[in-house]
């Protein structure tokens, strides 16, 4: 497996993640109401929009020429860590209290 390969499947696994956690914060966001629900809802909405770039982002990863590689990999890594800690965020405003 070439690095290129390992990188993408990184990235796609970290997708993976950040829908799974959209489902649990949906999950979660339907069980609270009021102004509890519109928080939870904005949040949401910002949270998809972020795994909706990181997705077009992987995507033109994938198809990224051999020569252009690197160049992309370096803003690639700027943009997704900023997704990370957004998803990070959430997280912790997502956990049940108690």
């Amino acid at each position: 497996m070439t690095h290129r390969d390992e990188y993408l499947q990184k990235l796609k696994a970290k997708l993976d993640e950040w829908n799974a956690d959209i489902d649990k914060f949906e999950s979660k966001a339907q069980e609270t109401q009021g102004e509890v629900q519109a928080h939870y809802q904005k949040q949401l909405e910002s949270l998809r929009e972020m795994r909706d770039d990181a997705q077009k982002q992987f995507i033109e990863m994938q198809n990224t020429a051999a020569d252009a590689w690197d160049v992309m990999v370096q803003g690639t890594e700027k943009a997704w860590q900023t997704w990370f800690h957004a998803f990070e965020d959430a997280r912790s405003r997502f956990k049940p209290k108690g």
